[in-house]
C-alpha cells in the first residue's frame, strides 16, 4: 500500500521545470500578494512569512503578505474565490480550508475554485494532560472518561485538537466527555494548567515549551510514527487505541483559472526555498515538519485531506454555522 508520505517522498525526485514553464513568459513582473488566512503571529502566518521573504529573494518582486482572518479560515478563502487569476494574488492557508468544507454549513467557497500550488509544513497534534496528572496514556483517558465525565479543551470548535478528540472518544463507547473551546491554544493551555479540563489536544509547537518546563505532559502526537522533538512520546497508533494521523499544514492556493505555468513556477520556487538551510533551521526552530513535494504531490494531498476531513466529520457529527 502507497501511502501519503511515500507518494510525497517520490515526487520530491521529480522533475523542478515542466516544458509548459519553460516556454512560458517571464513571471512575476510585479509584487505577489499573499493572503494568509488566519491572524498574525499563529503558525501560518509564520510560515507565510517565511516563504514569502525567500520568494521575494528568488523573484526580484516583493511579496507582500496581508492577513484577512476570521471564520476559521473561511473570510480569506471566500475573498480569494473572487480574485483575478492572473497569478498575482494566492491565498496561504492551513488544514482548516479542506477540513471547513464538510464542517461549515456554508463555508462560502468550494474546493473546484482553487488551485494548490504547493503544501509546505505541518505540525502534528498533541493530547496534553497536566504535569501531575495520574492519565499516564490515552487508554488511560478514555478509561477515565468511562468512570467520571471528563473535560477536554482545544484552540476552538472545529480545529483539529477538537475534532480529532471528538474522534478518538467516539470510538470509545461509554465514554462521558464534554468539549470546552477556546480561543486560542494559550488560553487552552492556560486552562489545562488551572485544572479547568482534564486534557487538551492543540499543536506541538503550543505545547512543546510547557512539556520542557516541566508543567504538562503529552501522553500521545497524531503523527504516523514519533516526533523528533518529543521521541519519548508515542503515537496514537502505539497507545492501545485506533490510530489517529493528521498534521495541521500550511499550503499555498491560487484562484482556478490561474495558468499553470504558474503554479509550476511557484512549486519549484517553493521547493528551491525549502532546500535552503536557512529555510529548514527555521522550521525545526518552530516546530514544523517539510512537507514538499511537486505539483501532482501536492494536489494529490489536499485532495486526500478534504477526504479524510468529510469522514471525519461524518463520524463525529459536528457542524458549525
Amino acid at each position: 500500500m502507497t501511502t501519503r508520505r511515500q507518494l510525497i517522498g517520490a515526487a520530491l525526485a521529480a522533475p523542478v521545470l515542466s516544458p509548459a514553464f519553460a516556454q512560458a513568459p517571464a513571471w512575476p513582473q510585479r509584487p505577489v500578494r499573499f493572503v494568509v488566512a488566519l491572524a498574525p503571529g499563529g503558525f501560518v502566518d509564520l510560515i507565510g512569512r517565511l516563504v514569502a521573504e525567500h520568494l521575494t529573494e528568488i523573484w526580484g518582486q516583493a511579496v507582500v503578505v496581508e492577513n484577512r482572518p476570521g471564520a476559521g479560515g473561511n473570510v480569506a478563502a471566500q475573498f480569494m474565490a473572487r480574485a483575478t487569476p492572473d497569478g498575482y494574488s494566492a491565498l496561504v492557508t492551513s488544514a482548516a480550508f479542506t477540513s471547513n468544507l464538510s464542517l461549515s454549513r456554508n463555508p462560502g467557497y468550494r474546493a473546484e475554485q482553487f488551485l494548490p500550488a504547493a503544501v509546505i509544513a505541518g505540525q502534528p497534534q498533541l493530547f496534553l494532560v497536566r504535569a501531575d496528572s495520574q492519565i499516564r496514556t490515552l487508554r488511560d483517558l478514555v478509561e477515565a472518561a468511562r468512570r467520571r465525565p471528563v473535560n477536554f479543551g482545544s484552540p476552538g470548535v472545529g480545529s483539529p485538537g477538537h475534532l480529532l478528540s471528538e474522534l478518538l472518544f467516539k470510538r470509545a463507547p461509554g465514554t462521558d466527555t464534554t468539549h470546552v473551546a477556546y480561543a486560542g491554544g494559550g488560553p487552552a493551555m492556560t486552562a489545562l494548567l488551572a485544572g479547568d479540563v482534564d486534557m487538551v489536544a492543540t499543536g506541538l509547537a503550543a505545547g512543546v515549551p510547557l512539556i520542557r518546563g516541566g508543567r504538562a505532559r503529552a501522553i500521545a502526537v497524531t503523527s504516523d510514527r514519533r516526533n523528533p522533538a518529543l521521541p519519548d512520546v508515542p503515537t496514537v497508533a502505539e497507545s492501545g487505541v485506533e490510530p489517529i494521523v493528521d498534521s495541521n499544514w500550511a499550503g499555498v492556493f491560487f484562484p482556478a483559472g490561474t495558468p499553470q505555468a504558474v503554479l509550476e513556477r511557484v512549486n519549484a520556487d517553493v521547493r528551491r526555498a525549502m532546500e535552503r538551510p536557512a529555510f529548514q533551521e527555521r522550521l525545526a526552530t518552530m516546530g514544523f515538519d517539510a512537507i514538499g513535494g511537486d505539483l501532482a504531490a501536492a494536489q494529490a494531498f489536499v485532495a486526500s485531506e478534504i477526504a479524510k476531513w468529510r469522514d471525519i466529520v461524518a463520524t463525529v457529527g459536528v457542524q458549525i454555522d
